[in-house]
């Protein structure tokens, strides 16, 4: 079994859970305070800032703090290795696909003649 990056582990753990994913869908329209973060789910900021920690591990944002406002911005780059990742596994699962498809397509040929 190959080894994978302890920073690729990260990135999909962080991305494993669906509340942080959508905190990463929010900031792809730009920063937002950690109270923007978690408006939309209800939920106490120390627990948006856990999910924020969790992000922030990952490489996945940054955050900087300014008095007692901490803006979360994302950094889209580190979701490279993972993108990268899933397109070389998705490459040889479509070829798969591709070849059943002529196979089956092939089988639905009527039977040549002297078969």
């Amino acid at each position: 079994m190959p080894e994978y990056s302890d920073q690729l582990s990260l990135v999909f753990h962080a991305l494993a859970d669906g509340t942080r994913r959508a905190m990463v869908e929010r900031l792809t329209g730009g920063p937002a305070s950690v109270s923007q973060l978690a408006q939309p789910f209800a939920m106490a900021l120390q627990s948006a800032a856990q999910h924020i920690g969790v992000l922030e591990a990952a490489g996945i944002v940054t955050s900087t703090k300014v008095g007692r406002v901490r803006t979360v911005q994302l950094a889209p780059a580190s979701l490279a290795a993972a993108t990268q990742w899933i397109s070389r596994q998705q490459l040889p699962a479509e070829q798969r696909l591709d070849r059943l498809e002529s196979f089956l397509a092939g089988s639905d040929a009527p039977p040549r003649q002297g078969e």
